[in-house]
């Protein structure tokens, strides 16, 4: 039998715990590429309109 590094050992179970926690905040929370496609065009559709309404100081 190999002995372990305990610390390899802490920190390699930590590393994992906190990817686990990552992926979940990921899928929780997280957009996909779709959504981040049509927020991008709605804030653009959004700040043409603004820019349509605007009035030019002549």
């Amino acid at each position: 039998m190999k002995p372990i590094n305990l610390n390899h050992a802490r920190k390699a179970r930590t590393r994992a715990e906190t990817k686990a926690k990552a992926d979940e905040n990921a899928v929780r929370f997280g957009r996909t590429k779709a959504q981040k496609v049509l927020e991008a065009a709605q804030a653009k559709q959004a700040s043409d309109r603004l820019s349509q309404l605007k009035f030019d100081d002549e």
